[in-house]
């Protein structure tokens, strides 16, 4: 009896193996229920800074968007993002975000044009 038994050979399972849980947010444009990877977290820190959080373990409150520029647009534009962070954000942040936007791939209506 070595230590090489599986989790379907251990006492107490039904023999099957688990699915891997795969964490789940919510873009705050769009609203859809998306896997936490496929979704772009921005941070606001203690002095009020928003920032592109790629790494996801930044300090502060959080928030998640879809890697859709028509996403980025609609939060920006109608103020879904101060919603969720609870606080004003700052001309100098949403510039930084706006330059980031410019990054995404476009939206699938503008590629159609």
């Amino acid at each position: 009896m070595g230590g090489d038994m599986t989790r379907a050979d251990a006492p107490g399972t039904a023999g099957a193996l688990r699915a891997r849980h795969v964490p789940q947010r919510t873009c705050v444009a769009c609203r859809k229920v998306r896997a936490k990877r496929d979704l772009v977290r921005l941070v606001r820190g203690a002095a009020g800074d928003v920032t592109v959080d790629l790494s996801g373990r930044r300090v502060g409150r959080g928030v998640y968007l879809c890697r859709s520029r028509s996403c980025w647009e609609l939060a920006l534009k109608k103020n879904r993002l101060e919603a969720a962070f609870r606080a004003k954000i700052e001309p100098g942040s949403a510039r930084r975000l706006l330059e980031y936007v410019e990054t995404l791939p476009p939206a699938p209506e503008e590629q159609e044009s």
